[in-house]
C-alpha cells in the first residue's frame, strides 16, 4: 500500500485563490469538495490555503499527505444507493499561524487571493478585546482576519480590486453580519483609520451563508476496507452524506465569480438566507443537539440507532414534529416534507454518526438551535415544550461527567469556563443549585433563563428524575 502524497498520487495544481480558516472534517467534506467539483466541471481553477484557527489542530497531518485526502460519500440518492470515493486535491498547503505567523501574514500579499472561507464553530466569531494588532497571531478568528485584511490594504496601497469575498460557514444566523460587526470592532479597537475602514466597506464583501451536510468524519469502522480499495494509506478520509446545500446571501455579481451552479451543485445565491436558516437550524440542528445527550445517556451511540430506538425514536419525533415544527412560520406541508427528509438523512444506512461528535460546545449550540424554539413554543402554547427542556437537562447531566451505566466514560468538551462552572455547580450536590446556576449563566445565554416562567423547576425536575430513574425512564415519562 502506497503513502498518499503528490509523488505517489495524481493531483492537479491550481493557483492559490482561497484562504480557509479551519481544517476539520466539515470544511474538507463540504467546501473543499465543492471547490474540487467547481475545478473539475466549471473551470474554477482555484486552490485553497488552509489556516488552522487554534494552536492545536490537524495541519501537520494534512501536510504529511501533501494535503491530499478522500471524501467518501454514502447514502441514498433518489432511492439509489451511492458509496463513492473521491480524491480531493484542492488544498495546496496548510499553515499553523501560531508557529508560522510570517507565512500566514504573507498570504495577504498574494495578488490572486480572492476568497476567505471559515468554519471556526459557533464560538469562533467572537470579539476578544484582549487581542492586539501586533499579536502573532491574534487569538480570535476575526482578529486574525482583520490583521490579514489590514496587511493586504497596506501592501496594495488601498487598491479596491484587491478586496476579498468572505463566506463564513459558522452555524450562527447571519454569520456574515456578525463577522463584519466584529471586524469593525477591531478596526475601532486598533485605530486602523477611516481610509482602511472605507476600503474594507467598499472593496470587501462579507456574506451570510447557511451550510447543510451531515459529516460523520473519519470512518474508523471502514477505514481498513477503504484503504484496501484505494491502495493508499490515507489517514484523513472523511465520510459524508450525499445531500449538500449551501445558501449564500449575496448578489449575482458574487455568484458569477463563484460559479457553483455551472458545476451542478446545490449552492444557492439568494437575497435572504433567513427562511432557509430558520428551517434548517430548527428542524435539523435543533433535534441533533438534544437527541445526542438523551441518546448517549440512554446507552445509544449512533444517530441512526437513536432514530430507530423504540423510546428515543419517539422522543426525536416529538421534539421535531410536536415541538420545534410548531415554532416555524413556513407552510406546514413544506415543513413536514423537510422534517421527513431530515429523518431520512438521520437514518442513512451508511453513516455511523456518533452522538458524541455532535456534543462539542453543546451549550452554545442549544442557545442558537433550541432556545429560540423553546421561547416561541411557550409564547404560542402557554406551556414549556417538555422534549426541549428535557434535552437541556440531559446536556447539564452529560456535563457532570462520570461513567454511563455500561461503563463508558462520559467526556464532555466545551470552553474551559463552561466546564469549570458545571464542575463547581455539580460539586454542590444540589440539583436546584445546578439548574439555577446553569440558567443564570449570562456568559452562555446572554440573559438569565431563570426568568423564563417554570423553566428552573422543570429543569430541576428532570435532573432529579435522571439521577433517580435514569435517562430512558425519564424520556418515557414525557411521551
Amino acid at each position: 500500500m502506497k503513502q498518499l502524497n503528490r509523488t505517489t498520487a495524481q493531483a492537479n495544481k491550481y493557483p492559490e485563490r482561497i484562504i480557509q480558516f479551519g481544517e476539520g472534517n466539515f470544511l474538507r467534506a463540504f467546501v473543499d469538495w465543492i471547490i474540487y467539483n467547481m475545478n473539475e466541471k466549471a473551470d474554477f481553477n482555484s486552490s485553497v490555503v488552509v489556516v488552522q484557527p487554534i494552536d492545536k489542530g490537524m495541519v501537520d497531518m494534512l501536510n504529511a499527505q501533501d494535503c491530499l485526502y478522500h471524501v467518501n460519500l454514502q447514502g441514498l440518492d433518489k432511492g439509489k444507493v451511492v458509496n463513492s470515493l473521491t480524491r480531493i486535491d484542492v488544498i495546496s498547503r496548510a499553515l499553523n499561524p501560531y508557529s508560522q505567523n510570517d507565512e500566514f501574514m504573507k498570504l495577504a500579499d498574494q495578488p490572486e487571493i480572492r476568497f476567505v472561507i471559515s468554519n471556526t464553530t459557533e464560538a469562533g466569531i467572537a470579539f476578544d478585546p484582549a487581542c492586539k494588532l501586533d499579536d502573532a497571531p491574534a487569538s480570535s478568528y476575526p482578529g486574525k482576519l482583520t490583521q490579514l485584511l489590514y496587511r493586504r490594504y497596506k501592501t496594495f496601497k488601498g487598491d479596491k480590486t484587491k478586496g476579498l469575498i468572505i463566506f463564513p460557514c459558522e452555524l450562527i444566523f447571519l454569520n456574515g453580519h456578525k463577522l463584519k460587526e466584529t471586524i469593525y470592532q477591531y478596526i475601532e479597537l486598533w485605530k486602523l483609520g477611516e481610509d482602511f475602514k472605507k476600503w474594507f466597506e467598499e472593496a470587501c464583501g462579507v456574506y451570510a451563508t447557511l451550510v447543510d451536510r451531515i459529516v460523520p468524519g473519519f470512518p474508523r469502522k471502514d477505514i481498513a476496507a477503504i484503504k484496501e480499495k484505494l491502495q493508499y494509506d490515507d489517514n484523513l478520509v472523511v465520510q459524508a452524506e450525499i445531500f449538500h446545500l449551501w445558501v449564500i446571501e449575496a448578489p449575482q455579481s458574487v455568484a458569477k465569480e463563484f460559479p457553483a451552479d455551472k458545476a451542478g451543485l446545490n449552492v444557492l445565491f439568494v437575497p435572504s438566507e433567513a427562511p432557509y436558516h430558520e428551517r434548517k437550524v430548527t428542524l435539523l440542528n435543533g433535534p441533533h443537539t438534544v437527541l445526542s445527550p438523551v441518546a448517549y445517556l440512554s446507552g445509544v451511540n449512533i444517530v441512526r440507532d437513536a432514530c430507530q430506538h423504540p423510546v428515543i425514536g419517539k422522543y426525536i419525533h416529538k421534539v421535531m414534529f410536536d415541538e420545534l415544527m410548531e415554532t416555524l412560520n413556513l407552510p406546514k406541508d413544506e415543513l413536514k416534507k423537510f422534517a421527513e427528509d431530515v429523518l431520512e438523512r438521520f437514518n442513512n444506512p451508511f453513516v455511523d454518526h456518533q452522538v458524541t461528535s455532535i456534543m462539542l460546545n453543546s451549550f452554545p449550540k442549544y442557545q442558537t438551535r433550541d432556545l429560540p424554539g423553546l421561547k416561541v413554543y411557550l409564547q404560542r402554547k402557554g406551556t414549556l415544550p417538555k422534549g426541549l427542556v428535557l434535552g437541556l437537562a440531559a446536556i447539564i447531566t452529560y456535563y457532570k461527567g462520570g461513567v454511563r451505566a455500561d461503563g463508558a466514560e462520559i467526556v464532555p468538551n466545551d470552553a474551559p469556563e463552561i466546564m469549570a462552572l458545571l464542575k463547581d455547580l455539580w460539586a454542590k450536590g444540589c440539583t436546584k443549585c445546578v439548574a439555577e446556576g446553569v440558567l443564570a449563566a449570562e456568559s452562555i445565554w446572554g440573559e438569565n433563563l431563570n426568568n423564563i416562567p417554570g423553566l428552573t423547576d422543570a429543569v430541576k425536575g428532570y435532573l432529579d428524575s435522571i439521577q433517580e430513574k435514569g435517562m430512558l425512564e425519564t424520556v418515557k415519562s414525557i411521551l
